[in-house]
């Protein structure tokens, strides 16, 4: 029976279940170092400077790479590009428990922010080039419920990244805790090489039932040339919602990087009651990215591409930014907890929206537009780390809090310059 019922699913579907992974595994590659740094750091003689350093190396290359791993992931297709991904992320995040054993000093520091470096360039494809999966293999009134999901499988990994680092290495040690956490990568990366295809027309299980369900027009799509990804890069829409993007992504790393410390030194969590503390934001991310892509299709399908993408964001992106206000002004420190939860939510439910958004405005070329979306969100993270360490440093946590909620509102005026009825024209090259 189970077996029979297996069979039925919708191949697209499984796609979607290893672009879930794919997405929980990248944010368990790039959180995990940090994690571990308390550990590591004083028996590697490496300074929070030198760490503070490595992070900013893997981020100078993710962002940079956004629209060049959107555009060649476009070209030579999601099968190759993923497992490219996931070995070179793979070698990235080996390096620092395989070579700490060989090198010391200096050359340890210079291989590792050599291995960051690529740990940026290998990770920067896994979004946009799933935002192309999911143009190819959904119909469009299921593209952000898809998006939605995708994310949240981020959120999950962001949650669970603490607990399972710091449960391996009691037990086992760091560099056995970093090996192992990471190395459901090579199990994934096998898996997708074997089963996954760019196209459902490629795939044998793939039904004509379920072929006839798509609109997707990759099949017949030309090439992506430079006259086309420079039309992407420069259409209104795509513009105002990576503009719109950068500023609630601005929150998110608020929420993501800080939220965790203020609890620490604002709210006077400690020990493992902080840990259970600084997770719960995370499970209120993870619930607010899936309910939100299916709350935004529904709207959607009952008020066209116009309002219906507009309306999630219209409504939760100033809810975010009254909740951001919310955590600093109410006197419990669980009812902070509760509402950092809800402003994560509020901020993450608006992900799938963003995503099918920027796909409908760039039909086949998803790829290349969504890596325009991404750069301004990682842009976001830029601009909030130093604003955001500077005014918490001084004890102003208040003000770095208040920043997050003009950010926000400014996100959600933002989309009233989008209309998600005009698409890219995609001349011949």
């Amino acid at each position: 029976m189970t077996a029979s019922i297996l069979r039925r699913v919708r191949v697209r579907w499984w796609m979607l279940i290893f672009m879930f992974t794919f997405a929980l595994m990248s944010f368990v590659q790039r959180t995990s170092v940090a994690v571990a740094a308390d550990t590591f750091m004083p028996i590697l003689h490496l300074s929070q400077v030198r760490l503070g350093w490595l992070n900013t190396a893997f981020f100078a290359t993710y962002t940079a790479m956004q629209i060049p791993g959107g555009a060649l992931g476009q070209i030579f297709g999601a099968r190759r590009t993923y497992v490219a991904v996931g070995v070179l992320s793979l070698a990235a995040t080996l390096a620092l428990p395989l070579l700490s054993m060989a090198v010391t000093g200096t050359a340890l520091f210079v291989a590792l922010l050599i291995a960051q470096l690529v740990l940026g360039v290998a990770l920067a494809p896994v979004f946009p080039v799933f935002a192309a999966v999911v143009e190819a293999w959904f119909p469009r009134r299921q593209w952000a419920i898809a998006n939605g999901l995708q994310t949240s499988g981020m959120v999950i990994g962001g949650a669970l990244t603490p607990l399972v680092v710091v449960a391996l290495t009691e037990s086992f040690g760091w560099r056995t805790a970093l090996v192992l956490a990471t190395l459901p990568v090579a199990f994934l990366t096998v898996g997708w090489g074997r089963h996954g295809r760019n196209l459902p027309r490629q795939h044998a299980r793939v039904t004509a039932a379920e072929l006839a369900e798509l609109d997707s027009q990759a099949d017949t799509a030309p090439p992506l040339s430079w006259r086309r990804l420079g039309q992407i890069a420069a259409n209104r829409d795509v513009l105002a919602l990576t503009f719109s993007y950068l500023c609630m992504n601005y929150a998110f790393y608020l929420l993501t990087y800080w939220s965790f410390l203020y609890l620490v030194q604002v709210r006077h969590f400690k020990g493992i009651e902080s840990g259970i503390a600084g997770m719960i934001p995370w499970i209120g991310a993870a619930a607010g990215s899936a309910a939100g892509g299916f709350i935004c299709d529904r709207c959607v399908r009952r008020w066209g591409a116009r309002r219906g993408y507009r309306v999630v964001p219209l409504l939760c992106l100033p809810l975010a930014g009254a909740l951001l206000l919310a955590t600093i002004h109410v006197d419990q420190a669980y009812a902070a907890v509760a509402a950092l939860a809800l402003a994560f939510a509020a901020v993450e439910i608006n992900e799938g929206p963003f995503w099918a958004a920027t796909m409908a405005a760039a039909g086949t070329d998803s790829g290349a537009a969504t890596g325009v979306l991404n750069t301004g969100g990682n842009l976001g993270g830029f601009l909030c780390q130093p604003l955001v360490a500077a005014l918490s440093a001084s004890g102003h946590w208040d003000a770095a809090f208040e920043t997050g909620t003009v950010f926000a509102i400014v996100a959600a005026v933002a989309w009233l310059l989008v209309d998600c009825e005009r698409t890219v024209r995609q001349p011949r090259p």
